[in-house]
C-alpha cells in the first residue's frame, strides 16, 4: 500500500493533506524520513510515524453522531486541560470532528476517521444547512429578526444571510430556529451579539438531512445507512 493511502486510511487526514505532510518531511517509514508519495508500506511490518508519533493502520471507516454537552471542546487535546469530545467515544480509531461547536455550545457533531468525507462536508462550497436552536434573554423584535435574516453587518462587512424563525417567547426567554449554510467562526454568537442579544443556550440540532433526534447529552451512536445516505447525497 502506498504511503499516502496508508496515512489517509489510518484517519490522519485526507489524501491531499497527508501528501502535504509527506513532502514537508513530517513522515517517517522505518525510522527514515519519507518524501516520496509512491513509497510502498508493508502494513504488517513497517513502522510509520507522523511528527515522530506512530500511526497505526485502521481497517474500516466509521461514522458516529454525538450530542456534545457544554463544557467540552472539539479537539483531540487541550493545553488548558479542558475536556474533549473524544473522551466521550469508546474507540481505538483516530477520529475527526466534522465541523465544530464551541466550548459553551452543545448538540450534533459528526465524528469519523474518513478524512476526505470530513473535508467534503465542511468545505464552504457544499453549502450544507446547519440548524440551531438559540435561546436568548428577552423578547426579539421583528426588525431584529429582519436584520439577522438579511445578514448582520460586523466591522463594515455583511455576514451571510440566515433563516431565522421565532419558536416561542415565554418567561422573558425567546427560543429561535436559526439555519445557516456556511458556519463561519462563532457565526451564530456574533450575529446575536451584533444586535445586542445575550445567548443563554446554543444547540445544533441538524446537519443537512441528519437530525440530532432524541440522542441524550454526551451519548453517541453509529450513523444508520439512511443517515449516511442523507449526508453522502451532498454535492461537492
Amino acid at each position: 500500500m502506498r504511503i499516502n493511502k496508508f496515512l489517509a486510511l489510518s484517519g490522519v487526514a485526507s489524501r491531499r493533506k497527508v501528501e502535504e505532510y509527506i513532502t514537508a518531511g513530517r513522515v517517517k517509514v522505518g525510522g527514515k524520513v519519507c518524501y516520496n508519495l509512491a513509497t510502498d508500506v508493508n502494513v504488517k511490518k513497517d513502522i510509520v510515524e507522523l511528527d515522530n508519533k506512530r500511526v497505526l493502520p485502521q481497517g474500516e471507516y466509521v461514522y458516529y453522531k454525538l450530542n456534545k454537552p457544554k463544557g467540552y471542546i472539539c479537539s483531540n487535546s487541550d493545553e488548558k486541560g479542558r475536556k474533549t469530545i473524544f473522551s466521550l467515544i469508546n474507540t481505538d480509531k483516530r477520529l475527526f470532528s466534522v465541523g465544530r461547536l464551541d466550548y459553551n455550545s452543545e448538540g450534533l457533531i459528526i465524528l469519523t476517521n474518513d478524512g476526505d468525507f470530513a473535508n467534503k462536508i465542511t468545505h464552504p462550497s457544499c453549502h450544507i444547512n446547519k440548524e440551531y436552536i438559540v435561546t436568548i434573554e428577552g423578547e426579539i423584535k421583528e426588525s431584529e429578526l429582519a436584520v439577522l435574516r438579511a445578514g448582520v453587518v460586523e466591522n463594515g462587512a455583511r455576514m451571510p444571510e440566515a433563516k431565522v424563525r421565532l419558536i416561542s417567547f415565554k418567561d422573558k426567554i425567546s427560543r429561535l430556529s436559526v439555519i445557516i449554510d456556511e458556519g463561519q467562526n462563532r457565526q451564530i454568537r456574533r450575529m446575536f451579539e451584533a444586535i445586542g442579544k445575550n445567548i443563554v443556550l446554543l444547540k445544533r440540532v441538524a446537519i443537512g438531512g441528519l437530525k440530532l433526534g432524541g440522542l441524550e447529552r454526551g451519548k453517541y451512536k453509529p450513523l444508520s445507512n439512511i443517515e449516511l445516505a442523507s449526508i453522502f447525497e451532498v454535492k461537492s
